[in-house]
């Protein structure tokens, strides 16, 4: 059969992955679908490929941010998206780029991660319309939920009632089955019982009895998802976050992670929009260990960029040990990246700071001292069960800017170190992520959990308008304070090239007490020197690389502070300084 939206060059490419996916007997079903696809979104094949090295620079960073972040007054007749854009507009517009709005539509549980219908925006925080206007003045990220389905929506109602095709798009097992095998990252039943219309069943449930697991052996379940991915690029998201995909396939006997079918649905996605939307991004989010997050690269044909989720617990350790030892020797460790491919650097994000990512970076004894750390910060630990039944930490409930609160009060130490953190992940190669409540420097939201019962929500308040700029307008607010530092650093960022997310990274080794890399525009075009002082004392460091560009009897000044900071070849720097030398 001919169709005549795919190329030879791209009928083989697809033919190959459905292959993979379902094998010979589904192949002609998966092609027409695609095309049909194709064609409601009239959606052509480019004709000449882009760089994608164009799409991401220097000038580039996203904001983290849920829909109703920024709330209207009590009886303000505007919606809360129209109300965060108006916030966006005031205050971040002209120096952040991007914003990912967390998901948006009606959900029944887990802040918007138990999608109840994909292709509505939650009337409680606007419109598509909302949406399509944020789109004209930010670059916009949204999540495709794909690993399940809360319990409320149509399709697992439908299920229930065992109407075709939804009886086929959840998982079933029968209960008593061996499921010791499978990686999980809570501690809750994997199996979760419901009464049908043709009796009792029992559904697999990752991540909560609300979020049913979905079955991509299911070839139609698996287009109902790419319908969704392609309807939501149509309404102006160029960026989509592929949410707890590395658990998409499910086979029992298997960890029921990583499985090859999953890496070979998300080259798919990566297929379609190299062909057809190239200047959309592909971003996923898999909060694992940094060699099986790195895996979702593929050769270059998978995602565009992996969250650097190994990041935030080792900067965070790095400033509360005064110790970049083990810091440095993670970033050493990092690969070169395949061609048109970069990070996603981050420090927190709407869920806590997970700590799977850590494994074997640390010493135990110092990984738990981590988590007891936080602890005695105010923050909480989730766990997660493993395979033997005994529990683990996976993840740290704190805000970010409160893990750097010192025991003793000291309001400017705090400060200090958490500048330090953002300044680190600023610096280094890759796309940043800046959560909304890192510009704020909000603290640990512990009204909300009491609410709600649930730790994650100590990292989620909400703030109205007028309280916010109240706040923003008060110089003896830690608010005021970081956001104006916060702004300083980016408008600096955003006009040097070394800072391309496809430039170059050297990591050097220098001392433990300090994080040194230099930073290298594409083609050599500007070469900075960024060296970070992890610790709560002067430090005055000679730079003696033979191969740096640096002249000893030149004195040199910190882009950040604009401060004289090099003299006789010996940087001076203060506690928690992170300086940018142009060299």
């Amino acid at each position: 059969m001919k169709y005549p939206r795919f190329s030879d060059e791209i009928h083989k490419e697809i033919k190959k992955h459905f292959l993979k996916i379902y094998g010979e007997e589904q192949l002609e079903f998966c092609l027409d679908e695609t095309h049909q696809l194709l064609e409601k979104y009239n959606l052509q094949p480019v004709d000449e490929p882009i760089d994608f090295k164009n799409v991401w620079t220097h000038k580039d960073q996203i904001l983290i941010t849920y829909g109703d972040m920024v709330q209207p007054e009590d009886g303000e007749p505007v919606s809360k998206l129209s109300k965060l854009h108006q916030f966006l507009n005031e205050h971040l517009k002209g120096w952040i780029s991007s914003v990912h709005i967390l998901p948006f539509s009606p959900s029944s549980s887990d802040d918007g991660f138990s999608v109840v219908d994909y292709k509505r925006v939650d009337s409680s925080l606007g419109g598509w319309d909302d949406i399509e206007a944020l789109s004209s003045d930010f670059r916009l990220m949204g999540d495709l939920v794909m690993n399940h389905a809360s319990r409320h929506s149509s399709w697992f109602k439908n299920y229930l009632k065992n109407e075709e095709p939804y009886n086929e798009f959840f998982i079933e097992v029968e209960p008593g089955t061996d499921m010791s095998d499978i990686t999980r990252p809570r501690s809750t039943p994997v199996l979760t019982r419901v009464h049908s219309e043709s009796g009792e069943k029992f559904v697999w449930t990752t991540f909560s009895s609300d979020q049913v697991d979905v079955n991509f052996s299911n070839p139609v379940l698996l287009f109902r998802y790419l319908n969704i991915f392609l309807f939501y690029l149509s309404k102006g998201l160029d960026i989509i976050r592929l949410d707890a995909v590395a658990f998409i396939w499910k086979k029992i006997g298997t960890s029921s992670i990583h499985l090859p079918e999953t890496h070979e649905i998300v080259k798919l996605f990566r297929t379609i929009v190299d062909h057809y939307a190239p200047e959309t991004t592909i971003i996923t989010e898999t909060n694992v260990p940094h060699k099986e997050n790195i895996s979702y690269f593929g050769d270059g044909d998978e995602a565009h960029m992996v969250y650097q989720f190994s990041l935030p617990p080792l900067l965070l350790h790095a400033i509360l040990t005064e110790n970049a030892k083990y810091l440095t020797e993670w970033a050493q460790s990092l690969k070169e990246l395949p061609e048109n491919c970069t990070y996603f650097n981050f420090t927190s994000s709407h869920d806590g700071i997970g700590v799977r990512p850590l494994e074997g970076l640390v010493p135990q004894s110092e990984f738990t001292a981590l988590v007891e750390g936080m602890k005695k910060r105010g923050g909480f630990v989730s766990e997660k069960q493993n395979p033997d039944g005994t529990l683990s930490p996976y993840e740290l409930n704190i805000t970010y800017f409160d893990a750097f609160s010192d025991y003793n009060g000291s309001q400017s130490l705090q400060e200090k170190r958490y500048l330090c953190s953002q300044i680190i992940m600023l610096s280094l190669q890759g796309v940043p992520g800046i959560y909304f409540h890192n510009l704020t420097a909000t603290r640990n939201n512990m009204k909300g959990v009491s609410v709600t019962g649930r730790y994650r929500t100590i990292n989620r308040r909400k703030w109205y308008y007028e309280e916010l700029t109240d706040a923003l307008n008060d110089p003896d607010t830690n608010t005021y304070r970081i956001f104006n530092q916060y702004k300083k650093i980016i408008k600096q960022r955003n006009k040097h090239t070394a800072f391309h997310p496809f430039g170059t990274q050297k990591v050097r080794s220098i001392d433990n007490e300090l994080f040194c890399i230099e930073r290298i525009a594409p083609e050599k075009k500007e070469w900075i020197l960024v060296m970070a002082n992890v610790t709560n004392k002067e430090k005055t460091v000679r730079v003696e690389f033979n191969d740096l560009p640096l002249d000893s009897s030149t004195t040199y000044s910190d882009i950040l502070s604009g401060k004289e900071c090099v003299k006789d070849g010996v940087v001076m720097l203060k506690p928690y300084q992170v300086v940018w030398i142009m060299i």
